[in-house]
């Protein structure tokens, strides 16, 4: 029925166009004129895809998992029909594709290579998961996230971390830190971290401003962060000897299989780099500075840069699956449920929330955020749920119009360095609030998930984020941002 539904569907579309031209022929408006009168009733279908991702899998479980493209497909139309009426045709498609072509395909591209190129990469031998291993381990990861990514160091490091705590009765505190530290927090120092931070590097941010000035807040916030944690998993880690387990002894040294495919990691890290660097070369430019592109429809367009970025990631996956042998995937468990999860789930949420986007687009500016709390916790609480690079450029904006006489000079505007340090700390560290908050945390949930921890609800995530994180976040309020 799924392979029947879709060509279906596309055969309709086709149709209502062919048989509607006068209707497609409309002018498609512009984003800003849509953002500036759009109704806030637009976004119940992305509240509701938030609560199906929620509710359902706790409700439902195994309907969930076998129809969930059919929930994603159920909102997503609720949301393109009534806009294409309330507009038209032309201007549905144009957000649409702006959305997909836009967002949507770098995003899944890059989370495809790096999820590929991990996988054929094993750390086997004798680690044991005692607390200091464990605090090892996400220090490591932690530290790994600025400059292979947050989704590089969490496929990379997520596998060893399970197969050291295999042993014990509970460790699903352990992924739940390991969200928090290395597919979020950790990725704050450089702009190949987080893609918010690549944003803001493309607008005129310097590539080492992140490092030298986020620095002492990640800092801080992964010390009290380990600190809690080593207290946690010592308390298990005591529960479990009491119990009778015992770490495994003797076995195979640590060793690193699949080694050569760090190339093709730094490959994909180059890749992320260059769709940075590239469009601010002379060569991408046409002779008004745009950068050049392949017209796709509307306000739509390809860039020649972004099109090299997904052939280098293609290619590294590609080439990592050809010289690895399937025993090094089979000793990681490794299996294809976790990013097709993650892509399905996040086309529907990357096409809902398209009225939020243009909403704040809109109307950032007039929010009244001058103060860096303010923007720090503006940012994150959206970040929390919407993708956090167009929330981090929306806000960037707002940091740029407010008529800053010094600071940093970027295509946006001067933005005072305070702002634009609570911009990019809001948007990289309460990604971890949520699962949907940063796709690695969809990731990491779904590979624990396939190894036999019982991961917590959507909600039941919350509860963990909202108890250890926000404790976290008020501190560094007071701190860096009052």
């Amino acid at each position: 029925m799924k392979k029947k539904l879709i060509p279906t569907l596309a055969a309709v579309g086709a149709m209502l166009i062919l048989c509607c031209p006068t209707v497609f022929a409309a002018e498609i408006m512009h984003g800003a004129e849509i953002g500036s009168e759009i109704s806030l009733l637009f976004c119940i279908p992305f509240v509701g895809m938030l609560l199906s991702i929620a509710i359902c899998p706790l409700v439902i479980p195994h309907q969930w998992e076998k129809w969930r493209w059919a929930f994603v497909l159920f909102w997503s139309l609720l949301f393109l029909i009534p806009f294409a009426m309330t507009y038209n045709i032309p201007t549905m498609v144009d957000q649409l594709l702006e959305s997909m072509v836009g967002d949507y395909l770098t995003f899944i591209v890059l989370l495809f290579g790096l999820f590929c190129v991990a996988g054929n990469i094993c750390l086997e031998g004798d680690l044991a998961g005692t607390p200091k291993t464990n605090v090892g381990l996400l220090l490591i990861g932690t530290l790994l996230a600025s400059w292979i990514g947050t989704t590089g160091a969490s496929m990379v490091m997520i596998r060893p971390l399970l197969r050291a705590n295999r042993w014990r009765s509970k460790c699903v505190h352990t992924v739940v830190f390991f969200i928090f530290l290395v597919s979020n927090i950790g990725g704050s120092l450089t702009p190949i971290g987080d893609p918010p931070l690549l944003m803001g590097f493309m607008r005129g941010v310097p590539f080492t401003w992140t490092l030298v000035h986020l620095l002492p807040i990640m800092g801080l916030n992964v010390v009290l962060l380990l600190a809690l944690y080593f207290v946690l998993d010592n308390r298990a880690y005591k529960k479990d000897l009491a119990a009778g387990l015992k770490p495994p002894s003797g076995g195979v040294k640590l060793r690193l299989t699949g080694a050569h495919n760090i190339i093709f990691m730094l490959v994909i890290v180059a890749a992320v780099i260059l769709s940075g660097v590239l469009p601010k070369l002379p060569l991408f430019q046409d002779a008004a500075g745009n950068v050049l592109s392949i017209h796709i429809f509307g306000s739509v367009s390809l860039s020649y840069t972004a099109i090299i970025e997904i052939v280098m990631i293609l290619a590294a996956a590609f080439l990592s699956f050809k010289t690895t042998k399937k025993e090094v995937r089979t000793k990681n468990n490794f299996t294809w449920g976790a990013i097709e999860e993650v892509a399905v789930l996040f086309i529907g949420i990357f096409i809902t929330m398209i009225p939020a986007l243009l909403f704040l687009k809109a109307h950032g500016a007039d929010l009244g955020l001058t103060q860096p709390w303010q923007l720090f916790w503006c940012t994150g609480a959206l970040s929390s749920f919407l993708d956090n690079t167009p929330t981090y450029l929306v806000f960037m904006t707002t940091a740029g119009a407010l008529g800053a006489t010094s600071g940093l000079v970027t295509t946006v505007g001067t933005i005072a360095v305070p702002l634009l340090i609570a911009v990019s700390c809001g948007a990289v560290f309460m990604g971890a609030n949520t699962y949907i908050g940063n796709a690695p945390n969809f990731m990491v949930k779904s590979i624990a998930e396939e190894n036999k921890v019982k991961m917590p609800s959507f909600f039941g995530y919350m509860a963990w984020s909202l108890s250890c994180l926000i404790p976290v976040f008020l501190i560094d309020t007071v701190l860096f941002f009052l």
